[in-house]
């Protein structure tokens, strides 16, 4: 019979994380009986799955208008945050425009008001283009409109 190696290792990590909690949870508590506050779980539950990280970077979406300011919120929206680089996009391009020129400051304002969540690298995109991909005269492979603008 073959070793399933992948199983091992997972079965191996499930009772050694069990065993884990079951000495945190021993160590927090001296009778079983004592009621812990729910703050106080929350946060050891946090801090033993290491939620820190996503919990920062969900309230910088949630916290978007205090963090920018009530203009810069009602223009632009955080659409999201991988590897460092927030990608926000706005409702015109004139907005694209004024948020690349103050990239700086707001990336020290976004990392001064969510710590936690790491932001590296800001991106602006604009609004997105009309599609002309459909419609009643369009052919299947064709160029779209590039080739009726001559």
């Amino acid at each position: 019979m073959k070793r399933d190696l992948a199983r091992e290792m997972y079965k191996q990590w499930r009772t050694q994380f069990r065993r884990e909690v079951r000495e945190r949870r021993d160590e927090s508590r001296t009778r079983n009986e004592d009621p812990l506050a729910l703050t106080n779980i929350l946060k050891e539950f946090v801090d033993l799955r290491d939620w820190q990280k996503g919990l920062a970077e969900g309230t910088l979406f949630t916290e978007w208008s205090s963090i920018v300011g009530g203009d810069i919120s009602a223009n632009a929206t955080p659409v999201s945050l991988v590897d460092g680089r927030l990608t926000i996009q706005t409702r015109s391009t004139a907005w694209a425009t004024q948020l690349n020129l103050i990239k700086g400051d707001l990336l020290a304002q976004v990392s001064s008001s969510a710590p936690g969540a790491l932001v590296e690298e800001i991106v602006v995109i604009g609004p997105h283009a009309p599609s002309w991909k459909r419609g009643l005269r369009t052919i299947r492979g064709a160029q779209g409109p590039r080739d009726t603008y001559g």
